[in-house]
């Protein structure tokens, strides 16, 4: 990787991918690009910054020619739960924008990173230590679209020798960025509810099981597969990753343990209730492990820690342990 091209860069993901790419390859050769959300300065200063809608190919084309990319991270998509709201137009974000995204790839030689989902499974899937290898028949629109993304990268590697690469990601916990209407979004949620108001009204049952990473862990895994010998990668384009797995309920004894006062409630959300029930609780990420070497560094508590502080200075708390509710 010489000259990067992040799409989707004022996402989740790319909000933090980017300075980490940056970091690794210098800030003037990783080109952020977004659409909808205003870069922050981070974003905005510390590199070239475009806006993009995935949908344009023509301008998709300019901007690789222009800065000289091969390899293209393509994060833009619409997540789960919004998808489900709007399922016509996430068809034609999710896939318009990844068949523009591999076209453009196959044209000027580019490299493609590409995130799939613990949505790809549906309810024929095992759900306990999920097989890399297994009947995959979503539920939702999300989870068609980033299946049929999956199969696409292995179209375009296998037919176009495009270099295609991607993960099944879990649910991804952080604190810089806000959600952008998933089904595991309760799990960054209830970090700003406790240390702002104390309790937490969540919209999955106490009891509902699901893989969880926390996000330098994702950044992690996808610059690492990304820089993997590609001679030793056999699924390349999905390969399951996980770092934990939990429920409501256990998170918020968690966050008991630093602030005792923290209380929960429930008012089950029914779309993203049935979308969870469909995901797998904790998938079998031996193949990621085997082929490049992928192991987490973050477990429930050290993520837990890690939230409550970071979020504590965000607020202006006072941070160090100290996340009284004011």
């Amino acid at each position: 990787m010489k000259k990067i091209l992040v799409t989707g860069a004022t996402g989740q993901i790319g909000s933090e991918l980017i300075p980490a790419l940056r970091s690794a390859y210098g800030g003037a050769n990783v080109v952020a690009a977004g659409y909808r959300r205003s870069p922050d300065a981070e974003l905005f200063g510390g590199g070239p910054y475009c806006s993009l809608d995935v949908r344009n190919a023509a301008l998709l084309c300019e901007i690789v020619q222009k800065y000289h990319i091969d390899t293209i991270f393509h994060l833009a998509s619409l997540l789960s739960a919004v998808a489900e709201r709007n399922p016509q137009l996430a068809w034609d974000i999710n896939m318009h924008g990844l068949n523009n995204i591999l076209e453009t790839a196959r044209l000027n030689g580019c490299a493609v990173f590409f995130p799939s989902s613990i949505g790809v499974f549906g309810s024929g899937t095992p759900r306990k230590n999920t097989p890399q290898v297994t009947i995959q028949r979503p539920d939702t629109l999300y989870g068609i679209s980033k299946l049929t993304g999956e199969l696409l990268c292995d179209y375009y590697h296998r037919r176009f020798g495009v270099e295609t690469r991607g993960l099944r990601l879990p649910g991804l916990i952080s604190y810089k960025t806000p959600p952008g209407g998933g089904t595991t979004d309760y799990a960054v949620e209830i970090f700003f509810a406790a240390l702002t108001e104390g309790t937490y009204c969540c919209f999955l049952k106490p009891d509902t099981r699901l893989d969880m990473m926390y996000m330098p862990d994702a950044i992690h895994a996808i610059i690492s597969l990304m820089e993997a010998d590609g001679g030793k990668l056999n699924h390349r384009n999905a390969y399951n990753v996980t770092a934990m797995n939990f429920t409501p309920e256990e998170l918020a004894a968690q966050i008991r343990l630093s602030i005792k006062e923290f209380s929960i409630r429930y008012e089950v959300d029914a779309v993203r209730q049935a979308i969870a029930d469909s995901w797998p609780q904790f998938m079998d990420d031996s193949a990621a492990r085997n082929e490049w070497g992928w192991s987490p560094c973050y477990d429930l508590a050290a993520t837990a820690s890690d939230m409550l502080e970071n979020i504590a200075v965000k607020l202006g708390k006072k941070g160090d342990g100290y996340y009284g509710v004011e």
